[in-house]
């Protein structure tokens, strides 16, 4: 009878360390969607009354208060909202989630078309920067990627070098002397020397699984990753530092593509749109503050069988310009943006 005693105890004390019996409390809130000036109002489900030490409560892991008005500067999109909560000096976590839209719609702007030039519809067009008056591009398709720099007046591809027949290319940009090339599913960044266009390095993503679109800013370098997410890299290591999320007043908009980052902003190409628009988006907090239609560009393309979407956007500083281009398309249009009345 005592191997029996001994092992019920064994058990006792495993289920109290387990916390079987640990009091457990659910966060509250008053509602599930937010927009930018609204009050998130946050407290503590506790079904059987026990006198708690203390509350904390915290969004995106930033200590706020109970009652919590969201401004411009908090980031956009869905969120961790947390209560820790302290009895007999014990801590006890719950956590939720809420949704954060902006206040304000989107500017709608169309575009003049200044010029079109020949572009190669065999390249599966993935990226698109300038570099002065150098065109680089970076093209995708297993067996078909490549980098290029291309002639943008003739179409004529320069140089070109094809990636391994096990890489996807994706988007591409240039900083420091360097052109950095994102590969789809292989987990993998191609940096090369912009110059001699050889590769000099290779880096691996972290919590973003996929490469699609990459753009920089002059320090950071912005990589989207087939979501809404857009993240921000360290330069130099490529270590992702955080992330915002592409939110309009109205939702979170997902496939987020190819990158171009022009006076401050953001211009994103969203995958398989048929609409053929760009959006504009604030780094700061993600949100959507343009979208540009470029409606009827599609239809002064040769019209092959494997033509593709809109994809491939590229500032030229000194024209002030815009250059887009499609996946497969022959042409590339150079325009400007103006703001529908």
């Amino acid at each position: 009878m005592k191997w029996i005693t001994m092992l019920l105890t064994i058990i006792v004390l495993k289920s109290c360390a387990s916390g079987i019996d640990s009091p457990k409390f659910k966060i509250k809130v008053n509602q599930k969607t937010f927009i930018v000036g609204d009050t998130l109002k946050l407290s503590v489900k506790n079904n059987k009354n026990r006198p708690l030490d203390s509350i904390h409560y915290f969004l995106k892991n930033k200590k706020i208060e109970s009652s919590y008005v969201f401004s411009q500067i908090d980031l956009l999109g869905d969120s961790s909202v947390e209560i820790l909560v302290f009895v007999n000096g014990k801590e006890i976590k719950s956590a939720t989630n809420v949704r954060l839209l902006n206040n304000v719609p989107p500017i709608l702007y169309s575009y003049t078309l200044l010029n079109e030039y020949p572009h190669d519809s065999d390249a599966y067009t993935q990226g698109l920067e300038f570099f002065g008056d150098e065109l680089y591009e970076s093209t995708g398709l297993k067996g078909k990627s490549s980098l290029r720099r291309v002639n943008y007046k003739t179409g004529n591809v320069e140089k070109k070098i094809d990636l391994d027949q096990s890489y996807f290319g994706e988007g591409l940009t240039l900083l420091d002397g360097e052109i950095i090339q994102l590969t789809w599913l292989e987990n993998t960044g191609l940096v090369y020397n912009r110059e001699t266009m050889d590769v000099k390095s290779s880096f691996t993503y972290n919590n973003s699984k996929e490469g699609w679109g990459l753009c920089n800013d002059g320090s950071f370098l912005y990589k989207s990753d087939g979501t809404a997410k857009i993240w921000k890299l360290d330069s130099k290591t490529k270590k992702e530092l955080s992330y915002i999320q592409a939110t309009t007043n109205k939702s979170i908009v997902k496939k987020i593509n190819e990158l171009e980052w022009v006076n401050g902003q953001i211009y994103a190409n969203t995958y398989q749109d048929k609409k053929d628009v760009v959006i504009v988006i604030n780094p700061e907090n993600g949100a959507i503050t343009g979208l540009v239609n470029f409606a009827g560009l599609r239809d002064k393309v040769d019209q092959i069988p494997n033509l593709n979407v809109l994809n491939g956007i590229a500032y030229h500083e000194r024209r002030e310009t815009f250059f887009v281009t499609g996946k497969n398309w022959s042409k590339m249009f150079e325009v400007t943006l103006k703001k529908n009345k």
